[in-house]
């Protein structure tokens, strides 16, 4: 993030911020602290002050698999659309007189565009309720937020199309790379997928399925009736099961099972979130609405970094 762009958001710090925000947020309406002004720093709505945003971060990470495998980055730029760069690198052993291998990165640059995209969450609170809950009102919110956003990520991150969503895994063309097909789950075909996986992306590799292919693992064995799931910390050749009800079921054209390093999936932030109080569209009901929004990315930028098995007819 620029200096610029920094410096406009250093105001979200600001104890007055917080209180103005939260009060403004409760109904207090006199508040003596006017977050108008900062109106325009979240994309829509007023943006969560920097406490409670580190706040919903740790929440949204209970609710979403992928905000703990995969890889954040902060974006904040008003362009729509701009451009990330991933890179390879190069260590070696070199001679004492051995030039290093300058000319084998001239061409590792990879460009990857990213897009802005919204997600809005809308949901009332009753106003007596709301005054009940107090202090903890915050912590209501955050916690409220984080469960309409995570589980909307997480579906994107897997099934996305790229077209106003970011894009899944499971994509067929900017997804995750086939590393096996199969006519049914075999043990020998959940061992391939693993091994179709480079070392280097094994090493922090994790699986990823729904409850009806975890089912179906458990029962696994090899010709010695060796089990392929390890119940004792619900592990694949050691390595962690993450269950997704987004994932596909094991039937004919699905990907039910993906493994491989995730922190390659790369989740751009391209706003802070954003919350807007409807306190006069639901009054007479004694109600208060309120509009959050996300905006962000999401993509695989090492498309071997993660394989998938999939079912053919």
């Amino acid at each position: 993030m620029n200096y610029e762009i920094r410096e406009k958001y250093e105001v979200l710090g600001q104890p007055e911020y917080d209180i103005g925000f939260w009060d403004f947020m409760s109904g207090n309406l006199k508040s003596k602290h006017d977050i108008g002004k900062h109106s325009g720093i979240a994309k829509s709505g007023y943006a969560l002050p920097a406490t409670s945003n580190k706040k919903y971060n740790v929440n949204v990470k209970e609710k979403s698999i992928f905000r703990n495998i995969a890889t954040v980055h902060l974006r904040y730029n008003p362009n729509t659309s701009l451009w990330l760069y991933t890179d390879d690198e190069i260590t070696r052993f070199v001679g004492e007189n051995e030039e290093l291998p300058i000319k084998d990165l001239a061409q590792d640059l990879t460009r990857e565009r990213v897009n802005s995209y919204k997600i809005a969450a809308l949901f009332k609170i009753a106003n007596d309720m709301r005054a009940d809950l107090g202090v903890n009102f915050e912590d209501y919110m955050l916690k409220k937020l984080a469960k309409c956003f995570g589980r909307t990520e997480d579906k994107a991150y897997i099934t996305g199309t790229g077209v106003k969503e970011p894009t899944g895994i499971l994509h067929n063309t900017d997804g995750a790379e086939i590393g096996v097909s199969a006519n049914s789950l075999t043990y020998d075909d959940v061992i391939n997928l693993y091994f179709s996986v480079k070392p280097e992306y094994r090493e922090n590799g994790v699986w990823l399925m729904n409850d009806e292919t975890a089912l179906e693992l458990r029962t696994l064995k090899d010709n010695a009736g060796n089990y392929l799931w390890r119940n004792t910390d619900d592990t694949i050749l050691g390595k962690k099961v993450l269950i997704s009800e987004f994932m596909p079921n094991a039937t004919s054209g699905n990907k039910p099972i993906a493994f491989g390093d995730f922190s390659y999936y790369w989740i751009i932030e391209r706003s802070p979130v954003g919350v807007t109080a409807l306190h006069e569209r639901f009054a007479l009901q004694d109600q208060t609405g309120y509009i959050a929004t996300e905006f962000l990315d999401g993509r695989l930028i090492r498309k071997d970094s993660v394989k998938v098995l999939e079912i053919t007819e």
